[in-house]
């Protein structure tokens, strides 16, 4: 059995450890001559405050701004990798980061997925696990997690 890699789903934060998963995937983008497709996942736009149920949702305009920054930032991103690859695009959805990336990696028929880690503990790890894991577990094909190299492991 011969494997290929044709297409990259990286997904992108604008984190240190996306930038640095960023990295990974060119190099495996390039090596394989694969497309790369950058994908940053705008949450949706409910945040915890003082309305009577506990979140509130943020005004239309506030949205659109935060779509139109982020997608110019995303953009930045995709340019810079392209000077190491030729073949890079980029995606900007809205919705829950894990799911979004499972489904893009199902529709764009992703071969692998390049994502950092940003390896969460404690309570917040227990309550709201992490996305990378997550992703790992559910995606349609092989996911490479890639860790910050200034976050090692320190046996407790």
């Amino acid at each position: 059995m011969e494997i290929r890699i044709d297409r990259i789903l990286c997904p992108v934060d604008f984190s240190m450890n996306s930038e640095h998963a960023l990295l990974y995937a060119t190099a495996f983008a390039t090596s394989h001559g694969a497309e790369l497709l950058l994908l940053h996942v705008v949450p949706p736009p409910v945040y915890e405050g003082m309305d009577v149920g506990g979140f509130y949702e943020l005004p239309a305009e506030a949205v659109q701004e935060l779509a139109d920054a982020c997608n110019r930032r995303l953009e930045q991103v995709a340019e810079s990798a392209r000077k190491r690859h030729p073949k890079v695009a980029a995606k900007l959805v809205s919705g829950n980061p894990f799911l979004e990336i499972v489904k893009t990696a199902r529709e764009e028929k992703a071969d692998l997925i390049v994502m950092g880690t940003h390896g969460r503990t404690g309570m917040a790890h227990v309550l709201m696990g992490s996305v990378a894991e997550r992703v790992v577990r559910k995606a349609p094909c092989p996911v490479l997690t890639v860790k910050h190299p200034e976050h090692e492991f320190v046996m407790p």
